[in-house]
């Protein structure tokens, strides 16, 4: 086999079967659609560590995905291969936030529509969902359940909380209690009536109480 029997194959002319004007315009779309949805999570977040690596994954995710539709969608047969290819691949970082699984969706998406040569599907959608997100997540809810543990001294004491507590707050549901002797501690889920929590502090000066502690509780919630 000579090089010119090399350069008579197919691979020369799969090169030429995406023009460059269609690279650069999907890249530069995915770059600027990645960085838009890169923007709303830094906007969102709402975790306790934040990972800068994390949300350059998602403008990396729009381009290296609109690369692969771009070929797959130039080429029959490359993109049978492609599947194969693609499915022996496996992804083992845990996901901590389940709002990280949808802006990973969301980049994979963003990057397909866009190789596809929906534009405007890509743009429009992606605000709409930007906006979806900024109003819902970064949304402030006094009604978030709260977690109040409470040490006292015993029977007395305990009813006198549960009774002031059921006056200052919206819902009160003891979750746990553990009894010792001369010592009672509870745990109880509550939802605030506003944004005040000045009722820990007069809580904690009752006569009885040992100590009053508030916490915000972010895990899963069965109503």
């Amino acid at each position: 086999m000579t090089f010119h029997d090399i350069f008579k194959s197919g691979f020369l002319e799969n090169m030429a079967s995406v023009s460059m004007l269609d690279m650069i315009l999907v890249l530069a779309l995915a770059f600027g659609t990645g960085l838009f949805i890169f923007l709303v999570y830094k906007k969102t977040f709402s975790g306790v560590m934040y990972s800068s690596s994390f949300g350059v994954t998602l403008i990396a995710l729009t381009m290296i995905t609109s690369l692969v539709i771009l070929a797959v969608t130039s080429n029959v047969v490359l993109s049978l291969g492609m599947v194969g290819a693609l499915s022996i691949v496996r992804f083992r970082t845990a996901i901590k936030e389940p709002l990280d699984i949808a802006f990973l969706f969301w980049s994979i998406g963003a990057g397909i529509v866009l190789a596809a040569g929906m534009i405007p599907l890509a743009v429009i959608g992606s605000a709409v969902i930007g906006i979806v997100l900024l109003v819902f997540v970064n949304r402030k809810s006094h009604y978030n359940p709260y977690i109040t543990v409470i040490r006292c001294d015993g029977y007395e004491s305990e009813k006198r909380v549960k009774e002031y507590l059921d006056l200052q707050v919206k819902k009160c549901v003891v979750k746990s209690k553990t009894a010792q002797k001369g010592s009672v501690e509870l745990n109880l889920e509550i939802r605030l009536k506003d944004d005040n929590t000045d009722f820990i502090n007069r809580l904690s000066e009752m006569d009885g109480v040992y100590s009053a502690v508030l916490v915000s509780y972010n895990g899963d919630y069965m109503g």
